[in-house]
């Protein structure tokens, strides 16, 4: 089939692309749950066959552990496909609708009908993941797509133009490469929806771009995402868990721990195992942290000397390592670094970290912990540990964030059964599983009234004494 690489890529390209998939995706309209899960079935074929390919993309571009490239760009990926297989003719089947009284003798359905052509612009962070991940939901929902991969992971990118040039016709799914430049024209065709995964400041880019012509989007962003440690936490428990969602990927996850506020009375012992459970994690054999083969690598030069520089300016204003520090340029080489003491005009208590550098401050009252989360926009994830239930259903009720947990932290990203999203300044829209469905899919009210004498025949023109009558029943008793 065609290739789209970015060798060939012009704007008119993209339109002709584009009015070829708004053909398919009328055409698509009447597809049926075979025919969609038929496409999910291809693509999952083809992730088990190039499974290798997959690994040594990613650890070409960051360094990434092929376990890790397993569990967080393939199984995800697999699993929402396997999910949506599982319940899409259940997803596409119209849902009926209670008659209120007032419209006695109709019957109302919701009909869930395909947006149309998508847009999905997919992030460096998880490169495969989270273009392939919308791509199931988009295709679940019987719509067409056009991908614009990140142009910081080229092998990777370069992997995902070949499976989709493989399984589809440009008419059904295309991937363009290339820069930002090249998102930007696609940003100004009238796609029916736009998936964006990014950071907030893009976010708005993309919005505004959708505003001309009106498109709904999807916005998966981030943000500063906190953890509370309360006093009475199992400390080891958190600990190993902290270090397991803060540094896979070397920090570079949306919903990874950006800081930890820690009882005052828990902090020492906090450190401690916090300490403990990052050299059992990377360095147990001894051999240093840079030789563990578990820990990615940052993206590119500027993102690293952006991390370091955060760290250096932190320092000097007073912040002391706890842990780590260490870095190495030609490598992009960061170690798991604990750093406390801070003040809130430190860039690492101002922007999201992204990267392997965990902030650590204290509270003395719950209060205190939930007044300082109020008081930043709202994150794409909030993190609770500790076993007063009281405390917990607090955190929860009085602060916004896209999602929450309590005792764990990054994996609620794997449950398809919920939903998954940011709120305000982390996002817009919901994804994965069903809501990932909802979200490529218009929800489409449909009513059958009767023919001939109805309720609604009362209430037209000449109005006369029986009607008021009646609409002062309607606002009085419905």
């Amino acid at each position: 089939m065609a290739t789209l690489s970015e060798n060939s890529i012009e704007p008119e390209v993209f339109l002709s692309t584009f009015l070829l998939q708004k053909k398919t995706a009328n055409s698509w309209r009447i597809s049926t749950a075979s025919d969609r899960i038929s496409r999910l079935k291809s693509i999952r074929e083809w992730i088990k066959e190039h499974q290798k390919d997959i690994q040594e993309v990613l650890l070409a571009d960051f360094q990434k552990p092929p376990i890790e490239t397993d569990l967080s760009e393939i199984y995800t990926v697999t699993s929402e496909i396997n999910h949506a297989i599982k319940n899409l003719k259940t997803w596409m089947k119209p849902k009926s609708v209670s008659t209120p009284l007032p419209l006695l003798g109709t019957s109302g359905k919701i009909y869930y009908e395909p947006k149309g052509c998508a847009l999905i612009i997919a992030p460096w962070n998880y490169p495969f993941n989270l273009a392939i991940g919308p791509l199931v939901s988009a295709l679940a929902a019987g719509c067409t797509a056009i991908i614009k991969p990140s142009e910081l992971t080229p092998n990777t990118s370069s992997l995902i133009e070949k499976m989709i040039s493989e399984l589809f016709d440009p008419s059904e799914v295309a991937v363009f490469q290339g820069e930002s430049e090249v998102a930007q024209e696609l940003l100004k065709l009238p796609f029916d929806h736009i998936f964006f995964t990014g950071s907030p400041a893009v976010g708005k880019i993309i919005m505004k771009a959708a505003a001309e012509n009106l498109t709904s989007v999807t916005l998966e962003l981030g943000g500063k995402s906190p953890v509370i440690i309360d006093q009475d936490a199992n400390l080891k428990d958190a600990a190993e868990k902290l270090v397991f969602g803060k540094f896979i990927n070397c920090g570079q996850t949306c919903v990874a721990p950006d800081y930890l506020l820690v009882h005052e009375e828990s902090k020492e012992k906090l450190l401690m195992e916090l300490k403990v459970a990052l050299k059992n994690m990377y360095d147990p054999k001894f051999k240093g942290i840079d030789k563990s083969p578990d820990l990615a690598r940052i993206i590119n030069d500027r993102h690293f000397e952006r991390l370091v520089s955060s760290l250096k300016e932190g320092i000097q204003k007073g912040a002391i390592i706890e842990f780590g520090g260490k870095y190495d340029a030609p490598s992009r080489y960061i170690e798991p670094t604990l750093v406390s003491s801070l003040s809130d005009d430190m860039v690492l208590m101002e922007e999201e970290i992204f990267g392997p550098i965990l902030p650590i401050k204290t509270f003395s009252k719950l209060d205190e912990a939930i007044s300082y989360i109020n008081g930043k926009p709202k994150p794409l994830a909030l993190y609770y540990f500790g076993s007063n239930t009281t405390n917990s259903a607090r955190v929860i009720q009085e602060t916004s964030s896209g999602n929450a947990m309590i005792n764990d932290c990054v994996i609620h990203f794997l449950d398809l059964e919920m939903p998954f999203g940011g709120v305000n300044n982390s996002g817009i829209g919901k994804a994965h599983g069903h809501y990932g469905f909802l979200a490529f899919s218009n929800e489409k009210g449909v009513l059958k009234q009767r023919v001939g004498l109805n309720n609604a025949t009362l209430l037209r023109p000449p109005y006369g004494a029986a009607a008021q009558k009646i609409v002062q029943s309607l606002i009085k008793w419905f």
